[in-house]
């Protein structure tokens, strides 16, 4: 995630934007800064159910507890709203993500007002997703 902004940058940076175009256009941007997920990962069990276009969410370890994320879409925009979780969620432990609440951070950044339906949706369950594959390290 070396090329993505921390998350009180990101705020900056959305902030600035002149416009729901510029916004839009910022976020597709993160989703290209995203690293290439490998070709064994576009798997049904990475899949994550919900999203109206393909999304595909994988998350590992580190011995330190930090949960890694890597995802990918079909969809540049979808791409770069995975890339903006996964800036709200980077460098966490499972029992971080578990007790951080991401929705005011998308208030914060007028997000929701300005998502299709089915893209808030698919919002939503990139986070369920990601929230309960974490739990799953919680316990290991």
């Amino acid at each position: 995630m070396a090329g993505l902004p921390d998350r009180d940058k990101l705020l900056k940076n959305f902030s600035r934007c002149a416009n729901w175009e510029e916004k839009y256009l910022y976020i597709i941007e993160l989703g290209q800064r995203l690293p290439p997920l490998c070709a064994q990962a576009h798997n049904p069990q990475n899949i994550i159910q919900g999203c109206q276009s393909q999304v595909w969410i994988t998350l590992s370890r580190g011995d330190d507890g930090v949960i890694h994320l890597q995802g990918d879409s079909d969809a540049a925009i979808v791409k770069g709203l995975i890339a903006v979780v996964f800036i709200l969620y980077h460098q966490m432990t499972a029992q971080d993500i578990a007790a951080f609440d991401v929705r005011p951070w998308f208030e914060k950044m007028s997000l929701a007002q300005h998502l299709t339906p089915s893209r808030t949706q698919g919002l939503e369950a990139m986070i369920r997703a990601i929230r309960a594959r974490a739990a799953e390290f919680a316990y290991t």
